[in-house]
């Protein structure tokens, strides 16, 4: 018996491998049945052998549909997270998904070794879109986020003249930019920043901080950031990988103020919720700083990626998704006001701009409740949330979640409140392991949050 048969017997006798029975329920026209495994089984397997990075709601998704999920049982759901913002036009989107298979039946990778026909189309229309020179693409957040720190570098040695090895890049607290080693690392400390001002290539920011629970700058902050960056030569950059591409009621977020950052990085919506796409969008005299074998990606650019961009764009501008989110968020937090107005114990605060929204709870009068129990019990009631700290829950359904549907949502969020919340009070035990302690950053001393 070979090596490979031989393990194989070895996990079916362990029982590793488990076919549950399937479970009709109604669903989407024309989709297939559903998982042949049962939620639970799948939930066990991936505890078992995936790495525990994630705090995960206890819901399987197995088939999507505009606004709503399926779990493997056919059970309907509301999607009011949007894979944080990465399917903004709702999940598979005829339009986006037409395009995927087509291009994937003719051409999926060119590599940036060659040409290929479907990005420099999705270059023009994005840049033109936007109102910037040049894109440079690339696959997740995180590496548009990366290349952005890369491009201001480079940017501050050859233009701003500082000198070898001493550019530093600026953040917010707050911030979140990713997990990875440069910018999960980056400072809040004062030593950063104080009599260096010669020497600070960018400032990265969020219009919106999305991790940090929604906050929402004082009027006039995008501009003094953009009178600021201009006056001692800093690149200004704006991280809208949530806050971009229509989630705020504009296409950026920096638009609420008419402010053009030198760098823009997107990602998430970019992809419709189908590929990843990430792109750094820049004026020639910044992105040309980086020259030819100094960065790239194999797969950024792909014509797979570039296909499912484009739909995605003309989506977002066909449907007026930033239009219909301005509209809907500002019916969403009408409504959300009222829920606090008659549970102000429970409500701390309501904010948001466009779809891009978030419910700050009191932590005190909910104790030993926290955000995630609250998420919980709206999963019982059919709406998918997640939240950050432990004591704000964001709220950010697709774009085009209809507005029968954003009632649904309201409704159950208000059952939850009304008569959910009260009950677990006190039935939860207060030394419950789930109310977690905050963890205090270091440097700056906030609290450090959930996850993406």
């Amino acid at each position: 018996m070979s090596m490979a048969n031989s393990r194989r017997a070895l996990l079916l006798k362990r029982g590793c491998f488990f076919w549950g029975r399937r479970s009709f329920s109604t669903l989407p026209q024309g989709t297939a049945a559903p998982s042949s495994s049962s939620s639970q089984d799948l939930i066990n397997f991936e505890y078992q052998h995936s790495a525990h990075n994630y705090h995960p709601i206890p819901i399987v998704f197995s088939q999507a549909k505009g606004s709503s999920i399926w779990d493997p049982e056919g059970n309907r759901y509301l999607d009011f997270l949007s894979a944080y913002s990465a399917v903004n036009q709702g999940h598979c989107h005829p339009k986006i998904m037409k395009a995927l298979q087509e291009q994937a039946e003719r051409l999926t990778l060119s590599s940036r070794a060659f040409y290929n026909d479907r990005f420099p189309i999705f270059a023009k229309r994005l840049t033109s879109m936007l109102g910037y020179d040049m894109v440079l693409p690339m696959n997740t957040g995180a590496e548009g986020v990366e290349t952005a720190l890369k491009l201001a570098r480079k940017w501050g040695y050859e233009k701003k003249k500082i000198p070898k090895d001493k550019a530093i890049i600026v953040s917010c607290c707050g911030c979140f930019h990713g997990r990875t080693l440069a910018v999960i690392s980056m400072s809040c400390d004062n030593e950063a920043t104080r009599e260096y001002g010669d020497q600070v290539a960018g400032f990265l920011f969020e219009p919106i901080q999305g991790e940090a629970g929604v906050i929402i700058p004082p009027d006039g902050y995008l501009k003094s950031v953009r009178n600021l960056c201009s006056k001692y030569n800093v690149l200004m950059i704006a991280d809208e990988i949530q806050s971009g591409l229509a989630r705020s009621g504009k296409m950026l977020a920096c638009d609420w103020e008419e402010v053009l950052p030198d760098v823009v990085i997107l990602g998430k919506a970019l992809g419709g919720g189908v590929i990843p796409v990430s792109a750094v969008l820049a004026d020639k005299d910044v992105m040309l700083c980086i020259r030819p074998g100094e960065h790239g990606s194999t797969f950024g650019g792909n014509p797979l990626a570039s296909a499912v961009a484009l739909a995605s764009l003309d989506v977002i501008r066909d449907e007026n998704l930033a239009e219909r989110s301005t509209e809907m968020g500002q019916e969403l937090r009408n409504q959300l006001a009222k829920i606090q107005h008659q549970f102000p114990n429970y409500i701390k605060e309501v904010r948001g701009r466009g779809l891009f929204n978030a419910v700050e709870l009191n932590s005190k009068n909910l104790f030993p409740i926290s955000a995630y129990d609250i998420c919980l019990k709206l999963k019982e009631r059919g709406v998918l949330a997640k939240p950050t700290h432990d004591s704000i829950i964001r709220l950010t359904p697709p774009l085009s979640m209809s507005s029968d549907e954003l009632q649904e949502g309201l409704n159950a969020i208000r059952d939850v409140v009304e008569h959910d919340l009260p009950k677990l009070q006190k039935t939860k035990p207060q030394n419950s392991s789930s109310v977690s302690h905050p963890t205090i950053c270091d440097r700056c001393g906030r609290s450090l949050y959930g996850d993406i």
